[in-house]
């Protein structure tokens, strides 16, 4: 049966929005499933709704989507009390043009696991006030029609959001091919279990994150400190079943980061953040497979079921 050309239009229009909203309720959630989610919630709205009364499309489902992320962050914080271990962003590929525009810098960096994380600290208006304007450059106009709250309360809420955001921050200012360099020598050391190696490429305060989420073997703590974070990757690359691991760089969030594969099924991402002499800061690891399922349909290959045995802290 043929569908009616306004319901074809009113797809259209949709499906035209939609790398803008997915990216939207990714910066929100941290959750490429969860941002799909509220994607496919905010399709369900538009299609019930009477959009000839729509005068802008574009703010309409901003709006909705941006308050079904709120409502999801809101339930998400308590879910994520309980989680089993460090909780980290899901890894996406997004050079593909699926989390919308990506021209600035801003952004791009929004989109980086290293404030993707900060993110997590802020209240959902904080974290909403400072997506709609730092990665979509929305007014504090829009942005007080879109939340409901006044000019002033918008800027009030990304003066804090950028005070967290921007204070605890490291970063090495690397170009992409230094970024990458680093990302190999990393890893080819972890995979050869030279611990010295990485000792020499370790902030003396470095940080090491795994987020198992319970699915799979993984520190269940931070570990801290360049000797403890160096032993314990060249454990974890040492282990029986961890035979045949390789790691490859790859821009991931629009970072370089070493992704791991067994016999060709991915089994993590791993994001390096260094610090302002180079060194390398913090380590991020996504292990979790239910996290890897998104970045595994983006690059074709399969995500690890499971992965017992890694040392757990």
């Amino acid at each position: 049966m043929a569908v009616p050309e306004a319901d074809a239009a009113k797809a259209a229009l949709f499906d035209e929005q939609r790398p803008r909203m997915l990216g939207l309720a990714y910066r929100m959630l941290g959750s490429a499933a969860e941002a799909e989610d509220a994607v496919q919630d905010a399709y369900l709205r538009w299609n019930a709704a009477d959009t000839a009364a729509v005068r802008v499309p574009a703010a309409w489902l901003t709006k909705v989507v941006t308050n079904l992320c709120l409502n999801r962050l809101t339930s998400a914080q308590a879910t994520r009390e309980s989680y089993i271990g460090p909780w980290l962003p899901e890894p996406v590929l997004i050079d593909d043009g699926a989390l919308g525009p990506l021209e600035t810098a801003e952004q791009r960096d929004s989109v980086s696991v290293g404030v993707l994380v900060v993110l997590e600290r802020l209240t959902p208006p904080e974290r909403a006030v400072f997506v709609l304007r730092e990665a979509f450059g929305h007014t504090h106009r829009e942005i007080a029609d879109l939340l409901d709250v006044g000019e002033d309360h918008s800027r009030q809420l990304l003066r804090r959001a950028r005070e967290h955001v921007n204070a605890p921050r490291r970063r090495f200012a690397a170009d992409t091919a230094q970024q990458r360099r680093i990302v190999e020598r990393f890893f080819a050391a972890t995979v050869q279990g030279d611990v010295r190696a990485l000792e020499r490429m370790l902030a003396e305060d470095a940080v090491a994150w795994s987020d198992g989420g319970g699915a799979t073997r993984a520190a269940r703590r931070p570990i801290s400190g360049r000797a403890k974070v160096a032993r314990y990757l060249a454990a974890v690359a040492a282990l029986p079943e961890a035979e045949g691991l390789r790691a490859e760089a790859a821009e991931v969030n629009g970072e370089s980061a070493g992704v791991l594969r067994i016999g060709g099924e991915l089994i993590g991402v791993v994001w390096l953040e260094a610090d302002s002499g180079g060194r390398v800061a913090a380590v991020r690891a996504v292990l979790n497979p239910g996290k890897l399922a998104y970045f595994a349909s983006q690059t074709g290959t399969g995500a690890h079921g499971d992965a017992d045995g890694a040392p757990a802290d």
